[in-house]
């Protein structure tokens, strides 16, 4: 049993600490906007907001590529 436990933490810390993405340093949100969630896709990166809007940012630029507002 203890060598289970073993093998699954050893299992989480080699899967969680890879390659993860980062978000570039220049990449800021309009005035107003708070981030809830964050996702990458190639060649872009799309925040939610808490007011109901997906944000698309250029990956490599860090600005704004297209706004959606959710009904």
């Amino acid at each position: 049993m203890i060598a289970g436990v073993v093998v699954v933490v050893a299992l989480l810390v080699t899967r969680l600490s890879g390659d993860t993405p980062q978000v570039p340093d220049d990449l800021t949100l309009p005035e107003g906007m708070e981030p809830q969630a964050v996702t990458f896709g190639d060649g872009w990166i799309a925040v939610v907001t808490t007011d109901q809007r997906i944000v698309i940012f250029d990956r490599t630029s860090g600005k704004i590529r297209q706004t959606v507002t959710l009904d």
